[in-house]
């Protein structure tokens, strides 16, 4: 397999993918066709050096696939649950030019706010549910004259445990199961291009539906790496030095786990393959088997940020002929594939 460098994420009825600089948001609307929006990708944090070292790099990248996927699935949601209010559009049918610009720079600045509160609220729940809750539970084992080396070795599988169970809860719910579909287009798509076939949804249907740099894999590194690290406080003299200093070892945590997934997905060794079957295994409830117009709306996602022929041509030697005669980037600046707005960050390779 060769890694393409595309990542990207499901989103409501649709599906995001980044490559480079660029990435792209393709939507099924509510009358069946297929909106696409692309962005120029850049970092919250700015493009210092510092921020490209290893382990930073993958704290970065954390922060960065919150902020940008949050983005994405409110765009999305907005796009496939419906159509503009009537009473709206007359509202805004009685503004002036003035008006509405003022209008949409007010709802800019809210929208803004509230997907920053998201993020910092997600980070917050999931800081507390999956590395604070473990050890204050598995806490509860001195009690009977449990050792501290004891309490960690519980802590890591309490932390599996609702982990686990969290993955199997969310899986069964009918809303989240459409969002998985499209999990499972995304990871087909890469998985098409990345084997050497021409992406079409035939090809894109018969791939697997499981991926190295996945999400779920990347989360299930971070319980993994965080229980080993854990050890480290098994000597500490109090338990609030033992509790806080998990939290700070999150950013560390998250570093390591980047680093790792990175890694496995650059390398076919047996080792690698070895490291990647448990998050694998994990995307069996994450992902899900997608219908034909979901793998359509996956290959316009991906058309719109990645010259997929011309991958095929440098890895594999397989010379594609374009549709029309034009390339992917011909095709967007004619503006029939994309509408290209504004500058905001996104996710790293970590699908």
């Amino acid at each position: 397999m060769k890694p393409s460098n595309i990542g990207g994420q499901a989103v409501m009825e649709g599906i995001m993918m980044r490559h480079k600089d660029k990435y792209s948001i393709a939507v099924r609307r509510p009358d069946k066709e297929i909106e696409v929006k692309v962005e120029d990708y850049k970092c919250i944090f700015g493009n210092a050096k510092i921020w490209r070292k290893p382990i930073i790099r993958g704290m970065v990248s954390f922060i960065d696939s919150l902020v940008t996927g949050t983005k994405c699935l409110m765009y999305s949601a907005e796009i496939a649950g419906d159509e503009e209010d009537e009473e709206e559009a007359k509202k805004n049918a009685n503004l002036s030019p003035e008006e509405l610009e003022a209008k949409k720079k007010k709802e800019d600045k809210a929208f803004k706010a509230l997907l920053y509160v998201t993020v910092a609220v997600s980070i917050v729940i999931s800081i507390a549910a999956f590395m604070l809750l473990p050890y204050a539970l598995a806490s509860l084992c001195r009690r009977v004259g449990a050792s501290e080396v004891i309490v960690t070795i519980v802590e890591a599988f309490v932390k599996l445990g609702l982990f686990m169970g969290y993955m199997i809860l969310i899986s069964r719910m009918k809303d989240i199961q459409r969002t998985f579909m499209y999990h499972g287009a995304e990871h087909k798509c890469i998985n098409c291009v990345e084997n050497g076939k021409p992406l079409t949804v035939e090809n894109v249907l018969e791939s697997s539906r499981f991926h190295r740099r996945c999400g779920t894999s990347f989360l299930f590194l971070v319980m993994l790496v965080s229980i080993f690290l854990h050890f480290i406080f098994v000597l500490a003299p109090s338990y609030w030095l033992r509790l806080f200093g998990r939290l700070l070892m999150v950013p560390v945590v998250s570093g390591i786990s980047f680093e790792i997934i990175q890694w496995a997905g650059r390398t076919d060794s047996k080792f690698a393959l070895m490291m990647s079957k448990p998050g694998m295994a994990m995307q069996k409830f994450t992902t899900k088997e997608p219908t034909a117009d979901m793998a359509e709306v996956a290959i316009k996602a991906v058309e719109a940020v990645f010259d997929w022929r011309a991958y095929l041509k440098t890895e594999f030697d397989l010379d594609i002929p374009y549709e029309n005669e034009k390339t992917v980037s011909e095709t967007a600046e004619s503006g029939n594939m994309e509408e290209n707005t504004g500058k905001v960050p996104e996710t790293g390779d970590v699908q």
